[in-house]
């Protein structure tokens, strides 16, 4: 690609493929994460190999048959696009061959550590997608009616089960306690259920392992001091079903608060002055995204900067 920048200067962009792309995704989004990666992959002229989350392989299976017929009705060997299910072993063998010229990996953060100590042992390249920690800092001015149904979206919404997941909301100590009263009720009304039902907000956690981490976070931030405003407990249903769950009292560098857990747990935490909020919100080790709720023009520039 050639652009005409003005007289005697010229932009060129070279797009050389790699070779084989190494794609490792995770069970939250068992389509879209491949998709994306698959995508740019092959816009540069690489091909892939999928290994999709252990426990979602019929998707996995199901979306590489698509994309292998669309590639043969084009003349095109479906293999560009190849598949291999399975568990940590095989993540483990992709990371290690030198055949795979960039390893792209998306997971939690444990994982991601592993891959790319082994990436790097064979100084390959590497895409890491890890965990989050995102906040949501609400000031005195913000707009409370658009604050609660964000908020309960964003920290609810797909059970807590995303690394863009909200998982600390800070509340200007002015406001503090009329917010945290308006999402109690708000989570109250939550509709809980089958996902394949379009009125279900609220699904089920994926396994029971996640349940067990759950209940492990509920405990720990009682321990460090927190007090569960709502829920806190695993629902008697069929399937991994536990109530979102508000903590409210802890400090704001609490362990447990520092901690990615994969569940619908929200910790309000209330500060006094911008700041302080700021300062909160990159503390944690994990990046991704926050955001704030202000009409304060500057405070959004100073935010962003």
């Amino acid at each position: 690609m050639k652009s005409f920048q003005g007289p005697g200067h010229a932009l060129i962009e070279q797009w050389n493929p790699l070779g084989l792309v190494g794609i490792i995704t995770a069970f939250n989004f068992p389509v879209a994460v491949y998709g994306w990666n698959n995508a740019l992959a092959l816009v540069c002229g690489n091909c892939c190999l999928w290994k999709g989350a252990p426990t979602t392989p019929l998707t996995s299976v199901a979306v590489t048959q698509i994309v292998a017929q669309v590639l043969e009705n084009n003349k095109l060997p479906g293999a560009i696009c190849s598949l291999t299910c399975g568990g940590a072993d095989i993540g483990a063998a992709m990371s290690k061959d030198e055949r795979i010229n960039l390893m792209s990996f998306t997971g939690s953060t444990n994982v991601g550590k592993q891959v790319s100590l082994v990436v790097q042992e064979r100084f390959g390249r590497l895409l890491l997608e890890l965990g989050g920690n995102n906040a949501i800092i609400v000031f005195d001015d913000a707009d409370l009616n658009m604050v609660i149904p964000s908020v309960l979206f964003a920290a609810v919404g797909t059970a807590g089960q995303r690394c863009t997941t909200t998982r600390r909301l800070f509340l200007h100590e002015s406001i503090h306690d009329g917010v945290v009263e308006k999402l109690v009720k708000a989570y109250k009304q939550v509709r809980i259920g089958d996902p394949l039902d379009s009125t279900t907000l609220y699904g089920p956690l994926h396994t029971k392992q996640a349940v067990d981490m759950y209940k492990n976070a509920v405990e720990q931030a009682k321990q460090q001091g927190g007090t569960v405003a709502c829920g806190g407990n695993v629902i008697n249903r069929p399937g991994n079903y536990v109530e979102p769950t508000i903590v409210t009292g802890l400090p704001h560098d609490a362990s447990i608060v520092h901690t990615e857990t994969f569940a619908p747990i929200l910790y309000v935490l209330k500060f006094k002055s911008e700041d302080e909020a700021f300062a909160w919100n990159n503390e944690v080790k994990q990046g991704l995204s926050s955001s704030i709720f202000t009409k304060d023009i500057g405070r959004m520039f100073r935010w962003m900067g």
